[in-house]
């Protein structure tokens, strides 16, 4: 039986790791196949090949609602009703649209769409809209957050910008009481904690600031303030132990049996607080379990802990295999099996400090593998914050802040109730405030797969029980995360990354012992690339420091991301073409035109154009030489300042050219493109930007000169190995079955 259902999970997770499905035509041989299988010793196999078949074709059926490639960067005019909570942050409000109609055929069933400085919206309204709608597409970089299979996850068939809209009719059903609620709790006096209130609540997080966000992944407390299995489970839990306790006193009426009502009213309260969630993908997930483990308590608690868990795995599959995409479904599956593993079967009993202490070391360390798998950073101050900070969360704050709001109908005690859970609140952040300040988050190198199996199983030989022989060797075994293995250039040659940072630029290239980033991406308000892609691309490819931060000039599409970069990774010198309009905490120096110095056997040679007018021409060029192959950075120049270069003593003759401001038409001048006599033509830079990027002129002339164009929108983030002579590679070119070449 175990077998079997872990078969069928093993088919329906193997889905994720495809990197293309296979036809649809193939599906029900494989399904067929399986049940045949069934009756006879092979049920495994057969388990597994249904549970792949489903998984497929579950992925097909998404696959199929995306907006069509044709379609793509088009504006339609569509209606559609808003579902979810709008999510309002620096003048941008954005939201989810299904119930779609459109006089054009092939619009996806749900869209997610952003509407600049647009007017007030709430969920359960009716829109007519004109938006520019693209297909699903995310950065594509070392780091493995992939936003496109986030997209998937949730079933979003395309994303888009508004253009203009009217209202067709007001807010209605469930949503529309939610964001009512939403709104209602976001105005009460909270002592500044409104937004965490709300979060709390309905799971509303736009009140959430970033430097809130920043916090609570500081110290691993992001769990906290997202509604999750342990919100559902914990509620749940109070009220069966409400139940339990008046049993114990004697004071629950003895002709009704208490355990079935206390299961009950357990799954009540869970479901109500789900649908207050909005019955959001980790709600429903959260659900199920609960709904198992109710169930196994009232009848089948003689079929074991493992038994249940694997029931609500393959259940949350089966309802949606796409779940296997989202961090949030590993991360909370595998502590529910870390808990299981730690308290299950133990001789003799914990007082309730130790069992709460032994579950958050055990936590912080079970769940070490899947968030280096993942990519995500590692709280170091996670097992002592969370030891605080889920009884706080869990037993008042939570209670308090739904109390206060089914009692917002009473004068004064929902108020009373809200200010009391909002000192809690902000009680918590002060003192996690101060746990991020002491011990920040730790994002480790990314290991090869032999040196995570290697962490796998010292994590799993240090969580067993104490007396297990060799349990020591764990701690052992543990050493690539503290020693990671890295593949460094050899001497003579640069590893250099373009990164995919959309319309922006940020540029890696690191010799055998020296790192420097040329340009750190740009930022758009709290949404900063540096921070978000840059930095975590770094630290997966092994770079703990930076010898230079060089950034070409000021504007923010190149500059935006320094301060993050310094911030996390400090450089021992920031250099720049205009340190003036730079902050004063980067403590930049200026560009110094001929200034050259050799890492590594590698020649680095800067050049600034020293009559430069503007920001474009006061971008510090950047030539590196490698065994004799050469690669040119050349930030935002434009054609008067491509002449000033060409007119110096500069070596131009180069293999790489790095395209000036992104491909724009007042740059890449035919003498300049025939001077650099570059095979390749690098370009950074957004799909379907607004500028139009790069022009159709500059491409032709590239064309024209025989250099072939590599791009960061169509290829993702470009890898070159200086001095080695190789082609280009893309990131795009590792395929996944969600991702487009």
């Amino acid at each position: 039986m175990r077998t079997a259902m872990l078969a069928l999970a093993a088919g329906l997770l193997l889905l994720r790791f495809l990197p293309q499905l296979p036809p649809v035509s193939t599906l029900p041989i494989l399904f067929v196949a399986g049940l045949a299988l069934l009756p006879f010793r092979g049920r495994a196999i057969g388990c597994f090949l249904c549970g792949l078949a489903w998984a497929c074709l579950s992925a097909h059926w998404v696959l199929d609602d995306r907006l069509p490639t044709e379609l793509d960067g088009r504006t339609f005019w569509l209606e559609g009703q808003v579902t979810g909570l709008p999510d309002v942050r620096g003048g941008v409000v954005r939201f989810e649209l299904i119930d779609i109609s459109s006089r054009h055929s092939g619009l996806p069933s749900r869209l997610r769409l952003a509407w600049y400085g647009g007017p007030k919206v709430q969920a359960g309204e009716r829109w007519r809209l004109a938006a520019k709608l693209k297909r699903p597409r995310g950065l594509v970089n070392p780091h493995p957050f992939d936003y496109e299979a986030w997209l998937l996850a949730r079933r979003i068939g395309a994303s888009g910008t508004i253009k203009a809209g009217e209202r067709l009719s007001a807010a209605e059903g469930d949503g529309a009481w939610r964001d009512q609620l939403r709104q209602r709790l976001v105005a009460v006096d909270a002592q500044g904690r409104s937004g965490a209130i709300a979060a709390l609540v309905v799971g509303d997080d736009s009140g959430l600031s970033t430097s809130d966000w920043r916090v609570l992944q500081d110290t691993g407390t992001v769990h906290l303030m997202v509604i999750s299995g342990q919100h559902v489970g914990m509620l749940a839990g109070l009220l069966y132990g409400l139940v339990s306790l008046l049993a114990r006193w004697g004071i629950w009426p003895q002709r009704i049996p208490w355990l079935p009502c206390a299961c009950g009213l357990a799954l009540g309260g869970a479901l109500a607080y789900g649908w207050l969630a909005g019955f959001e993908v980790p709600v429903q997930r959260a659900l199920v379990m609960v709904a198992l483990v109710l169930a196994w308590r009232l009848r089948f608690r003689h079929l074991g802990v493992w038994l249940p868990l694997l029931i609500a795995l393959d259940g949350v599959l089966l309802i949606d295999p796409l779940v296997g995409l989202q961090s949030g479904f590993w991360l909370s599956f595998l502590a529910v099996a870390v808990l299981a593993l730690i308290f299950r079967g133990r001789l003799g009993s914990w007082n309730w400090w130790q069992a709460l202490g032994r579950a958050q070391w055990s936590m912080g360390l079970g769940l070490l593998p899947v968030l280096l798998a993942l990519g995500l950073p590692v709280s170091l101050s996670g097992p002592v914050a969370n030891l605080f900070a889920v009884p706080l969360v869990s037993a008042l704050i939570v209670p308090l802040s739904l109390m206060g709001s089914a009692m917002l109908w009473l004068p004064g005690i929902g108020e009373a109730l809200l200010w009391l859970a909002g000192g809690l609140l902000a009680f918590l952040f002060d003192a996690l405030g101060w746990l991020a300040g002491w011990q920040p988050a730790w994002l480790p190198d990314s290991l090869p797969l032999w040196g995570w199996l290697l962490v796998v199983l010292g994590m799993l030989l240090v969580l067993l029980p104490g007396g297990v022989p060799f349990r020591a060797l764990g701690l052992v075994l543990l050493a690539p995360l503290l020693f990671p293995p890295t593949n460094r250039p050899a001497a003579g040659q640069a590893e250099v990354w373009v990164f995919d940072v959309g319309q922006g630029l940020a540029v890696l290239v690191r010799t055998h012992e020296h790192a420097l980033l040329y340009d750190a991406g740009p930022r758009y308000g709290d949404f900063d690339i540096g921070e978000r892609v840059v930095f975590p691309s770094l630290r997966a490819l092994g770079i703990a420091d930076l010898d230079m931060l060089l950034l070409s000039h000021a504007d923010s599409d190149h500059a935006g991301g320094a301060q993050a970069i310094q911030r996390q990774m400090p450089a021992a010198r920031v250099l720049s073409g205009e340190p003036g309009r730079l902050p004063a905490s980067l403590n930049a120096e200026a560009c110094r035109s001929g200034a050259s110095w050799e890492w590594d056997r590698v020649s680095f040679t800067l050049w600034r154009w020293p009559q430069a007018q503007d920001g474009n021409q006061s971008s510090c060029v950047l030539l590196i030489e490698a065994d004799g192959e050469r690669l040119l950075l050349t930030g935002d120049i434009d054609v008067p300042a491509e002449q000033a270069l060409l007119a110096s003593d500069m070596p131009l003759d180069v293999r790489w050219l790095l395209v000036p401001h992104h491909g724009s038409r007042s740059s890449s001048s035919t003498a300049f493109i025939e001077a650099t006599g570059a095979d390749g033509a690098l370009v950074s830079r957004s799909l379907h930007n607004a500028f139009g990027h790069p022009h159709p002129d500059v491409v032709q002339r590239l064309q024209a000169s025989g250099a072939q164009l590599y791009d960061t929108a169509e290829q993702g983030a470009l890898q070159i190995r200086l001095g080695r002579f190789e082609p280009v590679r893309g990131m795009r070119a590792e395929r996944r079955f969600w991702r487009e070449k």
